[in-house]
Formats: C-alpha cells, sequence, structure tokens
C-alpha cells in the first residue's frame, strides 16, 4: 500500500492498515563474542557505567611515542632488538623529539565536532616512554628537547570540549626490561615473563598509575594492553574512580576486525584509519571515508563501540588525511547521529546491504541503506524487508530531511514510501539532501521506522 497523500503526516505515516496477526518467528539466540580478558566476576565495571559508555558509541584512540619521529610502528622494533639498537632508543632517540606544534585543544575540538564522545590517548606503550615527566623514569617527555608536560593540556582539553578522558597503559615495559638486562620480548619465552611475574616492573607500574590519578583524575576509562594486565592496576583505578570504565582488561577489544555476531554485552572494536597505528608518512594507504562509517555502521549494528584511531606526527600535528576523514564521518554523523548514540542491536544485526539499530527505548528502528555507491540526488531506489514490521502507529523518515522538499523541483515528493504485506516489507526512499555541490553523495541514507511492531 503506497502512501499518496501531500502532506506530511500523511506521506510519513502508514495509517489505514489492518491489525497485522502474523509477525516474525522470534530472532533466533544471539551468539555472544568471545570470552572477555577477564573472568566477568573479575570486572568492577558497574552496570551503570557501561550503559553509559555504550551510548558513547564513538572514540578517538591516540597513538603516539617518542619513535613516531621516524615513523616507526609504536615500541614493537625493541621486540627481539641488539643492545646497540637498545641504546639508541632509550638514551639517543629521547634527545630529538620535539613535538612543538602540539595543541590538543585544536584537536579534541575537531573531535567533538566530527562526534566522538571519547578518547584513549597512550600515556605509555611498551617502549616504556611516558608522556608525562613522571619521577618513576628518566624515559619521558621529561628528557625531550619540548620538556614539557603532554598528558596534563590533554586531560583539560578533554573536559573543555566535553569529552571523556581515556588513558592507554602498557603494563609491559621494555625500558624496564632492558635495565634489568632481560631480554625484549613478548611470550614466555628467553627469560621473559609476564609484569605479574615481575614484582619490580609491577611496582613501577602501580607507582605510574598512581601519578597518573593523582594529576589527572578522574579518568573516566582505562585501556590496559597486553595478555596479562594485573589485576592490582586494575583494582587500583576501579578504588580510585568507581565509575571508570575498564576496557580492554575487562571487555572484549578486537582490533581490526569485527565478528559476526550482534552481542548483549558491551565491547569495543579498536581500528586504524591507516595501516599503522602510530603516524608514518611514507609507505601508508588510508582508508576512504565510505570504509570508516561502515566500519562505524556495523560496530553499533553488532553492540559494540568503534575507537577509531588516528596517530599525530612527530611535530604533534593531526595528518591532513586524517584531518579529511575525521570530517567526512563528521558531517555523516551530523546528518544521521541519531541512529548511533543511545542506540542498541535490533533482531538481526542486517539484512544483505541494510544495516539496523534501534533506539535504546525501542522506539525506532533506523536503517542504514549501504551499498548504494553512488545514489544521483532526487532518485529513488527500494528495498524489500524480512525483520522490521510496521505498526499503524509508525511513521517514515530520511534523517536529515523533512520529507517535503527536493530542491529546484517543487513537484517532487521526496517522502518515503512503504507497502506491506504478511512477510515483506517494501520501502520506496529518495536520495532528497544535497551535501556536496556536485550533488553526489556516496555514504549511506539512514531511514528512520518510529513505533515499529515487535514480536
Amino acid at each position: 500500500m503506497t502512501t499518496p497523500p501531500r502532506d506530511r503526516a500523511a506521506r510519513r505515516s502508514v495509517v489505514g492498515l489492518a491489525a497485522l496477526a502474523a509477525t516474525l518467528a522470534a530472532a533466533p539466540a544471539r551468539a555472544q563474542l568471545p570470552t572477555g580478558t577477564v573472568p566477568a566476576s573479575e570486572s568492577r565495571n558497574s552496570d551503570a557505567a557501561l550503559e553509559a559508555f555504550r551510548d558513547m558509541a564513538l572514540g578517538l584512540f591516540i597513538h603516539w611515542s617518542v619513535d613516531v619521529q621516524y615513523g616507526a610502528v609504536i615500541s614493537h622494533s625493541l621486540v627481539g632488538s641488539d643492545d646497540a639498537y637498545q641504546q639508541r632508543f632509550f638514551n639517543e632517540l629521547p634527545k630529538t623529539f620535539n613535538p612543538v606544534r602540539y595543541d590538543p585543544s585544536r584537536w579534541l575540538e575537531l573531535a567533538r565536532a566530527c562526534g566522538f564522545r571519547y578518547t584513549m590517548l597512550t600515556v605509555k606503550h611498551h617502549s616504556g616512554f611516558c608522556l608525562w615527566p613522571t619521577e618513576t623514569t628518566p624515559f619521558s617527555i621529561a628528557g625531550t628537547p619540548y620538556g614539557e608536560d603532554l598528558v596534563g593540556p590533554f586531560a583539560e582539553a578533554c573536559r573543555e570540549h566535553n569529552l571523556k578522558l581515556g588513558f592507554y597503559f602498557s603494563p609491559e615495559d621494555f625500558w624496564v626490561l632492558h635495565t634489568q638486562g632481560r631480554p625484549i620480548a613478548r611470550e614466555p619465552s628467553h627469560g621473559y615473563t609476564q609484569p605479574s611475574q615481575n614484582p619490580e616492573l609491577e611496582k613501577h607500574n602501580e607507582r605510574q598509575i598512581a601519578e597518573l590519578h593523582d594529576r589527572y583524575g578522574p579518568v573516566d576509562l582505562w585501556f590496559f594492553d597486553g595478555k596479562e594486565p594485573p589485576a592490582t592496576l586494575k583494582t587500583m583505578v576501579w578504588d580510585a574512580n568507581p565509575d571508570t570504565v575498564v576496557t580492554r582488561g575487562a571487555l572484549e577489544t578486537p582490533e581490526q576486525t569485527l565478528g559476526d555476531a550482534i552481542s548483549d554485552q558491551p565491547w569495543e572494536a579498536c581500528f586504524t584509519l591507516g595501516g599503522q597505528w602510530q603516524h608514518r608518512g611514507t609507505n601508508e594507504t588510508y582508508k576512504d571515508g565510505g570504509e570508516v562509517i561502515q566500519l562505524l555502521i556495523e560496530t553499533r549494528a553488532k553492540g559494540g563501540n568503534l575507537l577509531l584511531n588516528i596517530g599525530p606526527d612527530a611535530y604533534g600535528a593531526i595528518p591532513e588525511p586524517c584531518d579529511a576523514l575525521l570530517r567526512e564521518l563528521g558531517l555523516w554523523l551530523f546528518v544521521n547521529g541519531e541512529a548511533i548514540y543511545q542506540a542498541r542491536p535490533w533482531r538481526v544485526a542486517n539484512e544483505g546491504d541494510v544495516w539496523f539499530t534501534r533506539a535504546e527505548d525501542g522506539s525506532a528502528v533506523y536503517l542504514f541503506l549501504t551499498g548504494q555507491g553512488q545514489w544521483p540526488l532526487g532518485d529513488r531506489r527500494q528495498f524489500s524487508l524480512s525483520s522490521v514490521r510496521l505498526s499503524e502507529e509508525s511513521e517514515l523518515s530520511v534523517l536529515g530531511h523533512g520529507g517535503d522538499v527536493l530542491e529546484y523541483e517543487p513537484d517532487a515528493d521526496p517522502g518515503v514510501h512503504a507497502e506491506q504485506d504478511r512477510d515483506t516489507l517494501k520501502l520506496s526512499v529518495m536520495r532528497a539532501q544535497r551535501l556536496y555541490n556536485d550533488r553526489t553523495w556516496p555514504n549511506p541514507i539512514v531511514v528512520k521506522i518510529t513505533h515499529p511492531e515487535t514480536p
């Protein structure tokens, strides 16, 4: 049944439908993501804090350390390295790190404008280099020409721009291993042991966590990297702030991959914009904006948050390709953010190229029309779905568009039209919002259906 009237309410609603006795069979049981890094009983993430975390949807991961000067993969070049390389890394590399263009307020002003709601800064990666002037090691920003604290201004900028403050912290510390004369490795071999089996390292980490909380707290989120985040560190951060959320170390945090299943438990997907976590100026290939938007859609459809990584350069500036990609994502969220924040999975993640989320309170379902390529302005496309049913109160719209006017086409009807039978909902959707001057827009349109019928 098509909705022919010209007035907005009639065009957006499917009214007069007979009561629908038949509904879809109950959706299959949802598979769970793999078990997290610690048993659930060991997590002190509160239910309220986790629900607030899920509402945030999108976080900015920032990998940055002293080895950015050469575009190296952050810290990892130390694994298996010889003593001469380690001497240069720990003693010479800090002498040339001088990020004179560092301006975290500009970073986070961009992040907030582009739809991010929380951050995760690598205050200490595996190398052991600290972005704050710590009393625990000379291997820190204090030993560089820059010499000034990087973490304090970052924390202040998070609060200035209303972003939740998150710290990535590596319990593995290659500087400590080097000073102990131990091999630098990642697996229990060649004399390497996990941090919890190294009492000196464990105390070193505990002193650093205490410093970070005392100087910059409260910290809203923590990401403890490595295979065995020590329980003492998690206990410390939960004791310091019961509302903090530990992601890695208490939640599933897959890197560069998404599972196939919807999860009812909070989780976080970690992805880079390019091929490397830290900035490299050559030999890099960035994702395009469509890929980034698709990652966000799929992550949210499966119940997770997306932690999207950028790597500032050696001077402290965000590279132009990253800036441009964040702004394309930001434009899409400016139009469609309602379907991303405070959203939860629908009964199924997708039907082919149509992905779903629902409003947290169940008042609406959102349909992400992906895989459409260039969709000319003013053109209609048809979609058939089996997992969504309309009620007599349902209204349909395209997010960001009022459903009345197509530019320069006063007689056009850009509203969403729908027909429904026992098994199928058929939609006719026009792209009617002009976001680019040349009328192209390769990114997904989102259809909102209010008061969907539920089994």
